[in-house]
């Protein structure tokens, strides 16, 4: 205010004011374009979210993954003749560990690069 004035305070800050109308529609734009193109794409504050804590990203990628290997594992009874019998076998499969979100920024040294 003291480097504008009184006078000029009103004009400057409808200025800023349609500049950033003009930035989100800008981001709005670009964003809808992405969305078109990427349609699987996780929402802005996903996003944000995900960049926040990557760690969690991990653990909920680990999930769906082990959901689709049990849902793939589900075994499915061939068609049998009259006498064949063919038992099912259903694959081991155990969780994945969870990885810890740890505040060590360094690993242990490797042994096998010794």
């Amino acid at each position: 205010m003291l480097l504008m004035g009184p006078d000029k305070l009103p004009d400057v800050a409808h200025k800023l004011g349609a500049a950033w109308r003009t930035l989100k529609k800008i981001q709005e734009r670009v964003e809808s374009e992405v969305r078109e193109a990427i349609p699987d794409l996780p929402s802005t504050g996903d996003i944000a979210r995900i960049a926040r804590s990557p760690v969690n990203l991990l653990n909920q990628l680990a999930d769906r993954v082990d959901a689709k290997e049990a849902a793939a594992a589900t075994p499915v009874a061939p068609e049998s003749t009259e006498g064949d019998s063919v038992p099912l076998v259903e694959p081991i499969v155990g969780p994945r560990p969870k990885i810890q979100n740890t505040d060590e920024s360094v690993l242990p040294p490797d042994p096998s690069l010794n």
